[in-house]
């Protein structure tokens, strides 16, 4: 049976726009990408499908949308101390997050995005870097510590070690191996930095 969305008191602003994220990540756990839509969305939110439009013209957009507002921020940044001990902690929140809502959207989109140009340009549009803001705010704490030179940090050596479990991600799946999170930074991320690794 189909709820009437329109017999239940109303939401608005920012309530409207968290339960939508929120209704959005409850069906990628229950459903997977392939059989999210945009409907069934809105009705788990108790809103209209004029609602999600509004704000996200595609379902690609309302993923990235739903999937970033539960991913950590440059204020989440972890601060253990070392550069060590900070990459590891990133790459373990990442691999959490891939076992998650966020790892299905991962593999649906990509998988929409392959073959089809315009998907592809929404998606890099859509994407906002955050992993990226989150390593450099992770190499600017170690440059002040003085445990890395400033010239030693790279765009690509900012992205090597997410890039690294992404890849084990999508063709291995889940869990992702802390042993293997422990060689990504020690023998590579530390070293491609110039930090001596312990």
């Amino acid at each position: 049976m189909v709820t009437d969305h329109r017999k239940q008191p109303r939401r608005r602003g920012a309530a409207l726009h968290a339960a939508i994220l929120q209704a959005t990540l409850d069906e990628l756990a229950e459903v997977g990408y392939a059989k999210l839509t945009m409907e069934r969305v809105a009705e788990r939110a108790r809103t209209g499908k004029a609602s999600l439009y509004r704000r996200w013209p595609t379902r690609i957009e309302l993923v990235v949308a739903a999937v970033y507002s539960i991913m950590p921020t440059v204020s989440d940044a972890p601060d253990t101390g070392s550069l060590r001990g900070d990459m590891l902690a990133v790459l373990r929140s990442v691999s959490a997050a891939l076992a998650g809502p966020p790892g299905e959207a991962m593999r649906g989109l990509l998988s929409e995005a392959l073959g089809d140009s315009e998907r592809a340009a929404t998606l890099r549009q859509s994407s906002q870097g955050m992993g990226r803001m989150v390593m450099t705010e992770v190499v600017r704490r170690a440059v002040e510590r003085g445990e890395i030179q400033a010239s030693s940090v790279t765009l690509r050596r900012l992205d090597v070690g997410q890039a690294l479990i992404r890849q084990y991600f999508l063709f291995d799946g889940t869990p992702i191996p802390d042993e293997l999170i422990v060689e990504v930074v020690d023998e590579i991320m530390v070293p491609l930095l110039g930090c001596p690794v312990p």
